[in-house]
């Protein structure tokens, strides 16, 4: 039975949500009483966050490279980082294991291109919203990518860090992010990437007149479907 590696704890309430969501959608797939086959290697959010404010960006690729191979060596037969900015340095992680990397914006646009949208809001941090290794990916599958202004940039980056990262998901900040995505939607957008792995814990489907793309759930999915093919 092949089996998943996840990288964890950026932070650990959405590796919460990921453990949840393969085991749940694992059983879906598999049926019985099956769960899924999952090694997770948890790091300490505090470096990681001091580190990428530094745009210390070896030194992020040291600590995820580490836990690739911790993961690889301890029998995974593929591997997820749960953060969708830690996809910044994929191709580093990747090239430093031999089993395959599930990547997590090829994950969300293969769910776009599922519903034949071709334009959407990109939500995240700054770096994943302002860099162009996420948005290269969706535009590889035609897709193209809106992010907010900059005041509105600096909310959604904010509320990550300052909010989300603690396990705190407000009302007053969900007003806000409905707020931007109808700008967004004014803008064009047809659909919002939830590009955070936090903010699905904010924002549910029912909340929002846009289809949501929770990468967690894609990623999920598409780390399920490698080990099942």
């Amino acid at each position: 039975m092949r089996s998943i590696g996840l990288i964890g704890g950026i932070t650990w309430y959405s590796t919460l949500e990921y453990y949840r969501l393969i085991n749940m959608e694992y059983n879906r797939k598999a049926g019985g009483m099956h769960s899924a086959p999952l090694i997770v290697y948890s790091v300490d959010f505090a470096p990681v966050k001091e580190m990428t404010e530094k745009l210390d960006w070896e030194g992020l690729s040291r600590l995820m490279c580490d836990a690739a191979l911790k993961l690889e060596a301890a029998g995974a037969d593929c591997l997820m980082i749960g953060a969708n900015t830690m996809h910044h340095i994929a191709d580093r992680v990747q090239a430093a294991v031999t089993i395959p990397l599930v990547h997590i914006a090829e994950a969300a646009a293969s769910a776009i291109n599922r519903q034949g949208l071709t334009t959407v809001a990109l939500l995240g941090t700054k770096y994943t919203m302002q860099m162009d290794f996420y948005k290269d990916k969706l535009a590889q599958k035609g897709i193209t990518t809106l992010i907010p202004d900059e005041n509105d940039m600096l909310f959604v980056n904010n509320s990550i860090y300052q909010e989300f990262s603690q396990g705190k998901f407000l009302p007053e900040t969900r007003s806000r992010y409905l707020e931007i995505i109808d700008k967004l939607a004014e803008q064009g957008a047809q659909g919002v990437i939830l590009g955070c792995t936090e903010i699905p814990l904010l924002l549910k489907p029912a909340d929002c007149r846009l289809p949501l793309f929770d990468t967690t759930l894609c990623h999920s999915l598409a780390a399920i479907d490698l080990i099942l093919s």
